[in-house]
């Protein structure tokens, strides 16, 4: 077995539980490399990303990179690790490494494929794409179609297209519904809108959607990417042809990391 190990820093605070890890995947004949940004990924079975939520978002933007991609084979599967704060994509924390890594070993996990959204035909987004207003204006008027058929002009702070992973993200801060992860859709999120009556809407994965927007300058998200786009500008979003793996270890799945991350309340008893 060959795992590669990524991260963007290790806290000195971490460091016990980092050489730990390594040292019980060591123990178990587990080869590890550590990658960085450009690193070829196609011949590890598993991606430790170790950090949080951020962290594992980059690492799929470090797959993205691979060469051919899509894949032609098959892309090694992620295994978030919790080494910062909320960690809702991840399936470890610090303290049950030791059991993370004896149940990959014995297949004690099962794997989540996450939909991805594709932006014009190039880049690839886990959690959502969004576009928002520069400071300086006071207004982003988005039109918004799907197959397309205009639904609406999106006047306020922007809009969000948010995947169901990403609907725990920024687009549930704005109102957004969460999906579960084998729905297969995807959420139209506005961000503060100027009027009340535009609210979220969820539209099948298969639709392609088309943003619209006119002004001098404002944002692009990709995950945790931002750039700036200046004058008017057309953006297309479609499902990627292909899926992300994410692992989940045996005694998680999605509604229990509802529970836990979001805090929904102590188990009720039938």
């Amino acid at each position: 077995m060959k795992i590669a190990l990524y991260y963007r820093h290790i806290d000195p605070a971490d460091l016990p539980a980092f050489n730990y890890l390594c040292a019980e995947l060591k123990r178990a004949g587990v080869s590890t490399h550590i990658i960085k940004d450009g690193d070829t990924l196609d011949n590890f079975d598993y991606l430790f990303s170790i950090g949080g939520d951020g962290t594992l978002l980059s690492a799929v933007q470090l797959l993205s990179f691979t060469s051919p991609f899509p894949p032609s084979g098959s892309l090694p599967s992620i295994v978030g690790i919790n080494f910062g704060h909320l960690g809702f994509l991840t399936t470890a924390g610090k303290e049950n490494l030791a059991t993370l890594v004896a149940d990959l070993l014995e297949n004690r996990f099962t794997v989540e494929e996450r939909t991805l959204l594709q932006i014009q035909n190039s880049k690839f987004a886990l959690n959502e794409v969004f576009v928002h207003r520069r400071e300086e204006a006071s207004l982003l008027r988005t039109q918004v179609f799907v197959d397309g058929d205009y639904v609406a002009t999106y006047a306020g702070d922007g809009v969000i297209v948010a995947t169901p992973t990403g609907s725990t993200a920024y687009s549930l801060s704005c109102g957004g519904p969460i999906l579960t992860p084998t729905s297969r859709c995807f959420a139209i999120t506005p961000i503060s809108a100027h009027t009340l009556t535009l609210r979220p809407i969820i539209i099948p994965d298969t639709a392609h959607i088309t943003l619209s927007l006119q002004g001098p300058e404002f944002s692009l998200g990709i995950d945790s990417h931002r750039h700036t786009l200046q004058g008017d500008t057309t953006i297309e979003l479609s499902r990627a042809p292909f899926t992300v793996k994410l692992i989940r270890i045996s005694s998680q799945n999605f509604f229990s990391a509802i529970r836990d991350k979001l805090m929904w309340g102590t188990e009720v008893r039938m």
